[in-house]
């Protein structure tokens, strides 16, 4: 039966469109016999990233992401949920540890397992472009906004387009605020399937 509801939190249709996870992380997710919720939270925060992604594509070209590696992390960030599921309900953070040595250990790289281990951390000037999009995307979802996230952000915008800083938050604020319209109807959707 949890067979199914995870299938169902990983394909069924939503409203706003949310896009499906990479089928490897969706087999994984299955392998791993995930919570339904957990499924349907990174499913949310991985669609959050791809709009993200594509915007800032649109917007600033000359920005080097490697893309690939903001879905996968934003896919897989919570997976040692699997193995901390009282931290689908609550507090904790024995999960990003967790996520990465269960990654790790079914065959993910360590440059791509690390983003389960990270995407918690608050040292934003120590983390790389991809990763502080991860822990973007990760607030973004639900309509959370950080500060010292957003102005890491910024920073790096303004390195690649030369704006000044207020020209390039406003950009990103406009973004984030589209993005955030939907997070009552993500909020809803992960909440309809169970821990």
């Amino acid at each position: 039966m949890r067979a199914a509801a995870l299938h169902r939190a990983l394909t069924e249709s939503t409203e706003p469109h949310l896009r499906a996870l990479p089928d490897a992380v969706a087999a994984l997710l299955t392998e791993l016999d995930a919570p339904p919720r957990l499924g349907a939270h990174l499913r949310a925060v991985h669609d959050v990233a791809a709009r993200l992604l594509d915007a800032l594509a649109e917007t600033y070209p000359g920005l080097a992401v490697a893309a690939d590696e903001v879905l996968f992390g934003a896919a897989t960030h919570d997976i040692g949920k699997v193995t901390f599921p009282s931290e689908l309900s609550g507090p904790g953070c024995a999960h990003e540890p967790a996520g990465y040595e269960l990654l790790v250990a079914n065959g993910v790289e360590p440059r791509l397992a690390r983003f389960a281990r990270d995407h918690g951390s608050v040292a934003y000037a120590g983390l790389s472009t991809e990763e502080l999009l991860v822990v973007l995307a990760d607030k973004v979802w639900k309509g959370k906004r950080v500060t010292a996230l957003e102005d890491e952000i910024t920073a790096r915008l303004c390195a690649v387009s030369g704006e000044q800083p207020w020209q390039a938050f406003l950009r990103l604020d406009d973004l984030l605020e589209r993005l955030a319209r939907d997070a009552d109807s993500r909020l809803a959707f992960q909440a309809r399937h169970p821990v």
